[in-house]
């Protein structure tokens, strides 16, 4: 499910606190810090799915409340139940990963049904969900549009939610983009997710190498880039700045199946999306100069990359 953006992404975030702290003795073993920020956000993206499948699943519990009052009105004897037999809220409750996740994470432990209710309300008000449940046919694209439209523009734009979400996770800040692609691609196609193994095998070895070439190699890729601050102090550029082109060069070196064109676009949309405005075009340019630099010199060797996922 995680990205080789994701992953670096992930990487970025320790080497800045390692990097602000005062050096990589913050942690007595960077390696298993990263393994537990990468468990961290499994669990934050399990409680996602969660609290999204419960939300769908309260139309049910909302009949029963409104059905017990002693005085009741047609509106409490007639609730529509149609979004807690979702075909696609199904295949979430029905996927063997998600039911081992209920019984591991206990995210069912974690829930404000306060929050809940508050926000099954506004989904209830909503156009969209009016227009779904005057369908009496079960479309799969719309089944699949309404799941989506609950968490993209219910869950996440409230603000009590967003709040409840920080208080439970303080991976929340770091995680928030990454979340929302991996909920939405996860979807996609609920049923052949694994929420127990959000990062593969090889996914999990690039994430250890790329941390520990950049712990062990800092010093030669301060090196290199260095040289190419032209009249920039090095002392006042950014600190993801730093991290992110030393990340660069690393691939450039030691990561032999990726393509250096793959690096340096990867580090320019990082540097766009998490440092500074000018950070782009800044980091574009000295990796560029140095990937060149290195090139003449006979020191990239890249290998059988068109081959692998990057």
């Amino acid at each position: 499910m995680v990205s080789r953006r994701n992953i670096r992404v992930k990487v970025m975030q320790l080497l800045y606190i390692i990097e602000t702290a005062g050096g990589e003795q913050v942690f007595e073993n960077p390696v298993n810090e990263l393994q537990k920020q990468l468990d961290k956000s499994r669990q934050l993206l399990v409680y996602l799915v969660y609290f999204l499948s419960e939300l769908a699943r309260y139309a049910e519990t909302d009949a029963r409340k409104r059905g017990a009052k002693n005085l009741t009105t047609e509106a409490d004897l007639n609730v529509n139940i149609k979004l807690a037999s979702n075909d696609w809220l199904n295949q979430i409750l029905e996927n063997p990963s998600y039911k081992k996740s209920l019984e591991k994470d206990k995210p069912q432990l974690l829930l404000d049904k306060v929050i809940l209710r508050k926000l099954y309300n506004s989904l209830v008000e909503t156009p969209e969900y009016t227009a779904y449940i005057a369908d009496t046919a079960r479309d799969k694209k719309k089944e699949k549009e309404i799941i989506q439209f609950i968490f993209t523009s219910v869950m996440l734009p409230d603000e009590a939610f967003i709040t409840h979400i920080e208080e439970l996770f303080n991976n929340w800040d770091d995680d928030a983009d990454m979340m929302e692609q991996l909920v939405l691609n996860y979807l996609q196609k609920p049923g052949s997710c694994n929420l127990q193994e959000m990062i593969t095998e090889e996914k999990w070895q690039f994430a250890k190498m790329l941390l520990t070439t950049l712990l062990e190699k800092k010093q030669y890729a301060l090196e290199l880039i260095t040289p190419k601050l032209q009249n920039w102090d090095a002392d006042r550029i950014a600190v993801l700045d730093m991290i992110l082109m030393q990340m660069g060069v690393c691939e450039f070196l030691y990561f032999e199946t990726i393509p250096p064109k793959v690096t340096i676009n990867e580090y320019i949309d990082l540097a766009k999306d998490y440092s500074t405005p000018q950070s782009g075009h800044f980091v574009n340019g000295v990796l560029d100069s140095i990937h060149k630099e290195l090139m003449a010199e006979g020191k990239i060797q890249k290998i059988d990359f068109k081959a692998k996922s990057h």
